[in-house]
């Protein structure tokens, strides 16, 4: 099993969800995050000012698959996520030693 982590553009969130539940994957956990990368934030106008916006707003989508899903889904989002400019984002997949279902005790695959 693993878990596949993916930090994108917030905008790109529907998409991404819904090319995952076509290609099988049952279950995602969303969390709004800020961070910021090699673009380092920028620096917005308002009202005649500048502010710098240091940490970026993202969405990071989580997920816990079998082993033959893992390609699937990671090329599954990085095709949905890409918009091709600076600030996609990125993705983690991480290997997973025990799943369990706490309403039934189930373990491993089945508790996915």
């Amino acid at each position: 099993m693993k878990k596949i982590e993916a930090v994108i553009k917030p905008f790109k969130l529907d998409e991404v969800k819904d090319a995952l539940n076509a290609i099988g994957i049952q279950g995602v956990t969303v969390t709004e995050v800020k961070g910021f990368g090699r673009q380092k934030g920028h620096v917005e106008l308002y009202r005649g000012a500048e502010y710098d916006i240091s940490f970026i707003p993202k969405v990071k989508i989580e997920a816990v698959v079998a082993e033959g899903m893992v390609e699937k889904a990671v090329s599954t989002i990085q095709k949905k996520a890409k918009t091709g400019k600076i600030g996609d984002g990125k993705i983690f997949v991480y290997s997973l030693e025990q799943v369990i279902r706490i309403r039934t005790g189930e373990t491993g695959d089945f508790a996915i």
